[in-house]
C-alpha cells in the first residue's frame, strides 16, 4: 500500500471537494468519474455514462433493488441508475458542497437519497441493501479494510458489490512511487493507494468472494487528456482560474499538477484502473 508523506484524513478529503466544487463540475462534469471509451468516438459525457452502464450490467441491477452508492459525489450516477434500471439508491458523500448541488437536481422520482455522511461511520442497517458500489471513492478511505467490512455488513446475503478503483502496479519501481504515485496520493487527498493483491486480500478478509477483476485502464485513460485540455482552456480564457492557481491560501490548487501525473501514470502503466465485482 502506497501512502503519502503527509497523512490524509476524511476531513481533508471533504475540504478538497468543497474547495474545488465548481472546478470539478466544470472540468469533470456532474458524474465526477472517468469515462469509458469503446469506439473512441464517444463524447466525454457519453463515455462517463458508458462507465455507469457497464457497472450496472456487472451488478445485475433490476427494478426495485435497494442500492447504496459509496462516495456518490453529485448523485448523477445514482440518478442515472434510478432512471434506467428502476433501482432505489442511497448515496453518501462527505462533501456538503456536493450534497447541496445534488439536492438542487431532480430526485429521479424519489428513488435517490443523498446523505452527508462518512462511509466508515455510516449508521446504515445490517443486511439493508441488495447491491453496493463505489466509483473511485475507496481511494479516499483512510481505513480501507473497514471500507470493505462496512459494505459486507450492509449487504444482504447474495448481495453484489462493485468497485471502480485506481490501483498501483504490483511492485512499482522507486521512481514511479517518488514522482507519480506518492504525489498523486498527497495532492489528490488519497490516504493510500493499493494494488490488486491488496484489494483482493481486504475483500476476502471482509467475507466477500471476488468474482471479477477487470483492468480497463486503456479504455478510461483518455479522461485525463480531456481534463488537461479543459483546464488549459480555462486557464487561458478565464481570470478566476488563473487567480485560483495563484492564490496561496487555496489549499488544493496543487491538484492541477496531479492531472499531468495521472496521465503519465496511466501511460507508463504505473497505475491501473480496475473494476472489481464481489459477492456476499
Amino acid at each position: 500500500m502506497i501512502q503519502p508523506r503527509i497523512p490524509q484524513t476524511t476531513a481533508a478529503v471533504a475540504a478538497h471537494y468543497d474547495e474545488l466544487d465548481v472546478f470539478y463540475r466544470e472540468i469533470w462534469g456532474d458524474h465526477l468519474h472517468h469515462g469509458y471509451w469503446t469506439t473512441g468516438r464517444e463524447t466525454p459525457a457519453e463515455a462517463a455514462e458508458a462507465l455507469v452502464d457497464l457497472l450496472a450490467d456487472r451488478l445485475d441491477l433490476r427494478p426495485g433493488l435497494a442500492v447504496v452508492d459509496i462516495g456518490c459525489g453529485y448523485g448523477e450516477t445514482a440518478r442515472r441508475l434510478a432512471a434506467s434500471r428502476g433501482v432505489d439508491v442511497t448515496g453518501l458523500t462527505v462533501s456538503a458542497a456536493q450534497a447541496g448541488y445534488a439536492a438542487s437536481k431532480p430526485a429521479a422520482g424519489g428513488r435517490v437519497k443523498v446523505l452527508v455522511r462518512d462511509w466508515l461511520a455510516n449508521g446504515l442497517p445490517d443486511d439493508g441493501f441488495d447491491r453496493a458500489y463505489a466509483i473511485e471513492s475507496s481511494e479516499h478511505m483512510p481505513d480501507k479494510q473497514r471500507f470493505f467490512n462496512e459494505a459486507f455488513r450492509v449487504l444482504r446475503p447474495g448481495g453484489i458489490f462493485g468497485v471502480y478503483v485506481w490501483l498501483s502496479r504490483s511492485a512499482p519501481r522507486g521512481w514511479e512511487v517518488r514522482h507519480l504515485l506518492e504525489p498523486i496520493c498527497r495532492e489528490g487527498r488519497l490516504p493510500g493507494m493499493g494494488d490488486e493483491a491488496d484489494y483482493r486480500a481486504m475483500a476476502e478478509a471482509a467475507g466477500f468472494r471476488v468474482e471479477l477483476v477487470s483492468d480497463i485502464s486503456d479504455r478510461v485513460r483518455r479522461t485525463w487528456s480531456v481534463c488537461l485540455r479543459r483546464v488549459a482552456g480555462k486557464v487561458a480564457t478565464e481570470t478566476r482560474y488563473r487567480r485560483f492557481l495563484m492564490e496561496r491560501s487555496a489549499k488544493n490548487r496543487v491538484f492541477a499538477l496531479t492531472l499531468g501525473r495521472l496521465l503519465l501514470a496511466y501511460r507508463t502503466r504505473s497505475m491501473r484502473y480496475c473494476l472489481l465485482v464481489m459477492r456476499k
